[in-house]
């Protein structure tokens, strides 16, 4: 068990018959009344956030969560095979435990697959990644307005918005926090 006082960032508790992240929380000390602490919870089976208020002093179970880097393989309609390349074993995702990372996944792509007691809770990918521009517009000379973008197309079929300059056949760089384009490799 876990005082709701220790949390931090990213730890994982057992709340509610589910198992959630800790993305903020807040400790408040009102002038009067009791302390308290307010948090954001990513629910790790279902992806959706909640807030949540706890009593200061409140004890909540902490969830063991593994995490097992493995690669992307391939996608066969709706199911997505990863393997771990330590043993070599091939675990399967449904497309709906990872719906928003999808789009981010390539081939011989290496992601960490996060495990409950058996159950997989789903994937964490790397900070940033590479990905070849399949189709773009070209730019358009004497455009040179500082943050002008146009559309392009990636490799596993994700649109992006890129600035003027990247042609077709470049590799960009993508934060994978909020799917925008970082930099050119």
């Amino acid at each position: 068990m876990i005082n709701v006082n220790d949390f931090k960032t990213g730890m994982t508790i057992e709340f509610d018959n589910n198992i959630f992240q800790v993305m903020e929380f807040l400790h408040v000390k009102p002038g009067k009344g009791p302390a308290f602490v307010r948090s954001k919870l990513k629910n790790l089976r279902t992806g959706a956030n909640i807030e949540h208020t706890f009593n200061a002093g409140i004890k909540v179970g902490k969830a063991m969560v593994e995490k097992k880097t493995m690669q992307f393989l391939y996608n066969t309609g709706d199911i997505y095979v990863f393997m771990n390349m330590e043993t070599y074993e091939q675990v399967e995702l449904q497309k709906s435990q990872i719906e928003e990372e999808t789009n981010f996944l390539k081939e011989n792509l290496e992601v960490e697959i996060m495990f409950y007691k058996n159950e997989m809770l789903g994937i964490i990918l790397p900070d940033k990644i590479e990905m070849k521009v399949t189709r773009t517009e070209p730019g358009v000379k004497g455009n040179t307005t500082s943050s002008a973008t146009k559309d392009a197309i990636l490799e596993t079929g994700m649109l992006l918005k890129v600035p003027l300059f990247i042609d077709e056949g470049e590799t960009v760089v993508i934060s994978t926090k909020d799917g925008k384009y970082a930099s050119r490799k």
